[in-house]
């Protein structure tokens, strides 16, 4: 069947903020699985090889959980970490979001896991934008903050994929890995924080990337085909994916008042290095000034972007008065972009 899919159909959202109360990440973290897989272990699996994967996606290895890992279990090391990182304590979370499409479970959400062993007293739920997850959620605690309703949120995003693959469909398989990363989402100085936003669905597209869902829960290990499993249309995925990265990260620095020249820094969804240099070109900007880390995780979903972000703070690519844009796209099909003017809390 044959699918046209528009990058940014009416039903988006892509204007200004409005003057409310600024938020901004005060911490960040992550986490990743010690098991390490790389392209040449995957030879041994499926017809592949190290040089296809590399040359059409930038991957070369990727994490997988142990048997005994869960998404809430990767979600909590990345949070604590954040919450240490922001000089918070889990008394001081009034909200929790973990974006996910690899829940343990289909209820309770995975956030009301999280929250619980976090010890916080807050509201919490989970929000599922497949790999655009992290910005919406992000994106909704910053909605949070601006109206007052809370000051302090912790927005997760957390992936066990290897879970939901075939192992033996080589097209998929090679792609994908298991993480999380966290953020923390306070109240900052009016300009700081998230500055500008894009946000937009088409679910024309649903059928090209999607899991479909058996009775029976899916507990698969390496080597197993699970009960549920991640199709994927890779050339209209791909065709979709080169379109909508760079033109939402645009519209998300334009409505924040900035010429894509002037952002320093592109932290996109890192799914596929030829995605992520077409999302630069659109921006004019050269590969220096994106962060990429493709090649040492693979395409870990909704937890990709703050994986990065914590990375690339670490790296000391992050500073105060930085202009910052994040960008990602996922099954739905979905995308989502914010531009943000840094923040270092140490500054105030």
């Amino acid at each position: 069947m044959s699918h046209e899919v528009s990058a940014a159909p009416p039903v988006a959202l892509h204007r200004p903020l409005p003057s409310l109360r600024s938020a901004a990440i005060t911490g960040l973290g992550l986490y990743v699985p010690e098991k390490v897989l790389t392209n040449t272990d995957l030879e041994k699996l499926v017809d592949t090889n190290d040089e296809w994967i590399r040359s059409r996606t930038g991957i070369a290895e990727r994490r997988i959980a142990a048997d005994d890992e869960w998404t809430a279990d990767l979600a909590e090391k990345a949070a604590r970490a954040a919450l240490e990182d922001a000089r918070v304590s889990p008394t001081d979370v009034q909200l929790v979001i973990v974006a996910t499409c690899t829940p343990d479970f289909q209820f309770p959400a995975t956030a009301a896991l999280l929250q619980h062993r976090l010890g916080c007293t807050a509201a919490a739920f989970d929000l599922e934008a497949a790999c655009s997850g992290f910005v919406y959620g992000l994106i909704v605690a910053q909605q949070f903050i601006a109206t007052g309703a809370v000051d302090t949120a912790l927005v997760v995003g957390a992936e066990v994929m290897s879970r939901i693959l075939d192992w033996n469909d080589r097209n998929t398989c090679v792609l994908f890995g298991d993480g999380a990363g966290a953020a923390v989402v306070q109240a900052a100085p009016q300009g700081y924080g998230i500055t500008g936003i894009d946000l937009g669905a088409n679910g024309a597209g649903g059928d090209l990337l999607k899991v479909e869902i058996a009775p029976q829960a899916a507990e698969a290990a390496v080597g197993a085909p699970p009960a549920r499993r991640v199709f994927q249309n890779g050339k209209e995925v791909y065709r979709f994916a080169v379109n909508v990265m760079g033109e939402s990260a645009v519209r998300a620095a334009q409505n924040a008042s900035l010429d894509p020249s002037q952002v320093d820094l592109l932290v996109p969804h890192q799914a596929n290095i030829r995605i992520i240099e077409s999302a630069a070109k659109r921006m004019n900007l050269p590969m220096d000034r994106v962060f990429v880390n493709v090649h040492k995780y693979g395409n870990t979903s909704a937890a990709s972007i703050p994986i990065a972000l914590c990375e690339a703070r670490d790296e000391g690519r992050l500073k105060h008065d930085d202009n910052v844009v994040i960008v990602g796209f996922g099954a739905g099909l979905t995308w989502a972009a914010a531009a943000m003017k840094w923040h270092s809390p140490d500054e105030d």
